[in-house]
C-alpha cells in the first residue's frame, strides 16, 4: 500500500506539473483506522477539451495506471476536472490487517 501510494501522489503530481503549469497544487494524505486517502487538486487550466491542428500531444498511462494500483486493494479512485476550476485526483485504499 505505501509504495502505491507513494506513486499514486508522484503522478499525480506529475500531471499537475505538465498540464498545469506552475499552477497551486494541495497533496492531502489522511490515515483512517481502515483505509488511506489521498487527494491531489490543482488549480491550472488543465488540457483542452481540443486539440489545435498541427499540435502534439503525448498519451500517457497515468490516470489508468492510479486506478489499477487502487483497485488492486479494492479501494476507490476518481479523477476529472473540479467544479471550482483546476483538477483533482483522489483515491482511497484499504489498508490489509487493520482491526475490524
Amino acid at each position: 500500500v505505501d509504495l502505491s501510494a507513494y506513486r499514486i501522489v508522484q503522478e499525480a503530481l506529475t500531471n499537475a506539473l505538465r498540464h498545469g503549469g506552475a499552477a497551486p497544487t494541495l497533496v492531502v494524505v489522511r490515515y483512517g483506522v481502515d483505509h488511506l486517502e489521498i487527494e491531489v487538486t490543482d488549480e491550472g487550466p488543465g488540457v483542452p477539451a481540443t486539440v489545435p491542428a498541427g499540435a502534439t500531444t503525448t498519451v500517457g498511462h497515468g490516470l489508468v495506471g492510479m486506478r489499477e494500483r487502487v483497485m488492486m486493494f479494492g479501494g476507490a479512485f476518481d479523477a476529472g476536472p473540479r467544479v471550482e476550476g483546476g483538477f483533482g485526483v483522489s483515491a482511497r485504499i484499504p489498508i490489509t490487517g487493520a482491526p475490524g
